[in-house]
């Protein structure tokens, strides 16, 4: 079977690595590698309801909740749109086209935090920060600093896994041109504040993906029972700031986001990048590389 070229429907195309057919987007539970989802997870469709389903102290009911919000209609068309039409290097695979929930370890000593899934990365993966350059530079640092078992994240179902840490999308579905609106943002906010409340007993160390990721972090984290400071610090790169409460201390480290602009210009560069996850080793009392 093949993908229909009427857009308002959709046939199947084979997986690119298991080759199991699957529709564009992808229905929950029906076998997509990774997929937290069932056809009996609860759909948030409103604000009221994401506040509402994200009230839940299970880490893996949580992400499969995620993975089937339906709350922001801009967000849902447009994700869904790009699924079915597709860009033209990816037009023989299925998109997952759904939200995408927070993956690694589910007591993470790192919490690595980002703006956006991109349209035709994660949209497409159904993993988080995979399917696209800015993912690619991700993972392959992370792999030198042992935080990776790959140096490549191709798809959901490729073997990678990470050691020790934990990636999450402050806003969980591809926006248009990757700028969410602060409506979207709002409503799509106590995902994550739920999450850093789940994982804050074992995390030390936050990384922050670009000034938005700072920002979301910062409000999640004061969500999720951190005393903040005000004013809020500054974003930059290797930036650090310590923040406690009662599950314990962290320390919040900036990143220049690995996006194409700042590694093209040079503005990030491999070692930048490795330097940063090296120091969120050593902040999290984790073992050297290579020991």
């Amino acid at each position: 079977m093949t993908e229909s070229s009427d857009h308002g429907r959709t046939a199947f195309l084979p997986h690119p690595l298991t080759g199991q057919p699957f529709a564009s987007p992808v229905p929950p539970g029906t076998g997509w590698p990774e997929d937290p989802g069932s056809a009996a997870t609860p759909v948030a469709r409103t604000a009221r309801d994401v506040a509402r389903l994200a009230a839940s102290d299970d880490l893996a009911e949580l992400d499969a909740r995620v993975s089937v919000c339906s709350a922001c209609p801009r967000l849902v068309a447009w994700r869904e749109d790009v699924a079915v039409r597709k860009r033209a290097s990816f037009a023989d695979q299925p998109y997952w086209g759904r939200p995408i929930a927070g993956w690694g370890s589910a007591t993470p000593a790192i919490l690595v935090v980002g703006l956006a899934p991109a349209a035709n990365g994660g949209n497409r993966t159904g993993r988080v920060f995979t399917g696209d350059s800015s993912g690619d530079w991700l993972f392959a640092s992370l792999h030198r600093a042992g935080l990776a078992r790959q140096a490549t994240s191709v798809h959901a179902g490729d073997g990678q896994a990470l050691v020790g840490a934990r990636m999450v999308a402050a806003v969980r579905c591809a926006p248009p041109e990757n700028k969410p609106t602060p409506e979207e943002r709002d409503t799509c906010a106590p995902w994550i504040e739920q999450e850093i409340r789940l994982v804050a007993p074992s995390v030390r160390v936050v990384v922050t993906l670009g000034a938005f990721g700072w920002a979301s972090a910062l409000r999640s984290l004061r969500a999720a029972g951190y005393a903040v400071p005000r004013p809020l610090p500054k974003f930059g790169h290797a930036a650090e700031v310590a923040l406690s409460s009662a599950a314990g201390d962290l320390t919040l480290l900036g990143c220049y986001h690995p996006s194409q602009h700042n590694t093209f210009t040079g503005r990030l560069t491999p070692q930048m990048l490795d330097a940063v996850f090296l120091r969120a080793r050593e902040l999290a009392d984790l073992p050297a590389v290579g020991r």
